[in-house]
């Protein structure tokens, strides 16, 4: 008779971390009820699914309460000066690749005294990964309008009301040839982990707009799309290669007529003539046109609006160095400093 020998237990994994490791011993100064709780408890929960060491890691961030963050992250961080945080992740990057930078910013921080910092960032395709949470106020110094704020908003320093047209932050981002641009919201952690992952898997400049709840300064700014009776008719959220179904009852699609998206019913709609998401088109015209469908005509899209990889700069940088070494040898700094393209001045 003959026996057969039972197969071994796959042994179990078990993880490095948990959330709690990358908790720090600081107190948390957010206003209670502040979205920034959900983004923060979502980033450690996030990061503890990986076994990168925790010292790999650095949090940088500018001004504004978003930019408490590093605080918080039991991890290596920097809190620099408003609107250069792009500026410092770029040369941590550059000086040590081996690290994961991400940069912890605001719609303010980012988007006006930072904006063109950010763009450079962007668009050298720095492999950092980039964070904005978008509440459209400047929260910190007490509720002023910011970049994003809508026109007509009325604040402190808009008693009249604004006269500005707000930036779209996604626009901005794709003009400026992001490889990883998304949008998630605070009030929904499973979406946003999931984008917060997707990121940080990816190689190259990653950016992620995250609409953010101010209930001090700018309470329900975002409602009007992302509120939990609203936000089945007002919200689609993307999926790779699957149309753009939304709904309560997932009856309604996005169609292209002419240059124009059209809201149709699905069960109406012919799968020809539907809109299929492709994060991965390396063109920009797809990605721009989803960041044109707007509150209150369509629905506004959350999800990655576009991955696609080309060489980074932090790569090509190296390369260059090697390079250089190999045709001119490791090179002297004294003779750098002294040599013929010097002169002294009497």
């Amino acid at each position: 008779m003959s026996s057969t020998k039972a197969a071994p237990k796959k042994e179990m994994k078990q993880p490095v971390y948990r959330k709690q490791d990358f908790v720090s011993d600081q107190e948390v100064r957010w206003c209670p009820g502040c979205g920034d709780y959900a983004i923060l408890a979502t980033m450690q929960r996030t990061l503890a699914k990986f076994d990168t060491p925790k010292e790999k890691y650095v949090f940088v961030s500018g001004i504004g309460c978003s930019s408490r963050f590093p605080y918080y992250m039991k991890t290596y961080g920097f809190h620099t000066i408003h609107g250069r945080a792009p500026t410092f992740a770029t040369g941590l990057k550059c000086a040590n690749p081996d690290l994961s930078v991400w940069m912890i910013t605001g719609d303010g921080d980012g988007l006006s005294i930072g904006g063109n910092h950010l763009i450079h960032a962007l668009r050298r395709n720095i492999d950092i990964k980039i964070v904005l949470v978008n509440n459209r106020i400047y929260g910190l110094t007490k509720g002023q309008y910011s970049p994003t704020s809508e026109t007509g908003k009325v604040t402190k320093s808009s008693p009249m009301g604004s006269i500005e047209n707000p930036i779209n932050a996604l626009c901005l981002a794709i003009a400026s040839e992001a490889t990883f641009i998304a949008r998630t919201l605070d009030n929904a952690p499973a979406h946003m982990a999931q984008i917060f992952e997707q990121a940080r898997n990816h190689k190259g400049s990653a950016f992620i707009e995250i609409y953010q709840n101010c209930l001090i300064f700018n309470d329900k700014t975002h409602e009007p799309v992302t509120g939990r009776d609203k936000r089945d008719d007002r919200m689609v959220f993307l999926e790779d290669g699957k149309p753009l179904v939304f709904g309560k009852d997932q009856d309604k699609a996005i169609k292209i007529n002419g240059l124009q998206p059209e809201i149709v019913n699905l069960k109406d709609a012919k799968p020809e003539e539907l809109l299929i998401h492709d994060e991965k088109n390396p063109e920009p015209n797809y990605a721009y046109f989803l960041t044109q469908m707007e509150y209150p005509e369509m629905p506004v899209p959350f999800g990655v609006f576009r991955a696609y990889q080309r060489p980074t700069y932090d790569t090509l940088m190296e390369d260059q160095v090697k390079a250089a070494k190999e045709k001119l040898g490791q090179g002297d700094l004294e003779k750098l400093v002294y040599g013929k393209d010097t002169w002294t001045v009497k």
